[in-house]
C-alpha cells in the first residue's frame, strides 16, 4: 500500500491535497478551489483503500472520462487480471498493478480539466 501511496503522490497534478477522506487516503481537489460540490466534501481525484481482502485504487480520471476506461482496459500489463469496476481496480499486491499504466491516467488529468468534467457532469458550466 505504501508504495501505491508514493506513485499516486509522485505522479498527482499540482493542486490536489492528500487527505483522510472517507476511510480512505484520498488526493482531492480542495474547497478552496471547488466549493460547489454536490455533498459539500472536497472533490476526490483518486482514493487508496484497504479493504477486507483486498485493496483498492479509485481513479476518478478514468471515471470522468480523461482516460477512456476502454483504453484502460485494454492496456492494462498487470501481472494479473484486471480487476476493476468503474472507477475501482482492485488488487491483493502491488505485483498486479500496471504501476505505469496508473502513474500515466492519474498524470493526465489537470485539476483544472477534472473540475470541468465535474462541472458539466452536474450540468453546470
Amino acid at each position: 500500500m505504501t508504495r501505491v501511496r508514493e506513485l499516486v503522490g509522485a505522479h498527482a497534478p499540482e493542486g490536489l491535497e492528500e487527505i483522510m477522506s472517507f476511510g480512505m487516503i484520498a488526493w482531492v481537489v480542495p474547497l478552496s478551489t471547488y466549493p460547489d460540490t454536490y455533498n459539500g466534501q472536497p472533490l476526490i481525484y483518486a482514493a487508496l483503500a484497504s479493504q477486507k481482502n483486498y485493496m483498492s485504487l479509485y481513479l476518478m480520471c478514468v471515471y470522468s472520462g480523461a482516460v477512456p476506461e476502454a483504453e484502460f482496459r485494454e492496456r492494462w500489463a498487470g501481472a494479473k487480471r484486471l480487476n476493476m469496476g468503474k472507477s475501482c481496480v482492485r488488487f491483493t499486491d502491488v505485483e498486479d498493478l500496471d504501476l505505469d499504466l496508473i502513474a500515466e491516467a492519474i498524470e493526465r488529468q489537470s485539476v483544472d480539466e477534472f473540475v470541468e468534467a465535474a462541472r458539466t457532469a452536474r450540468g453546470r458550466r
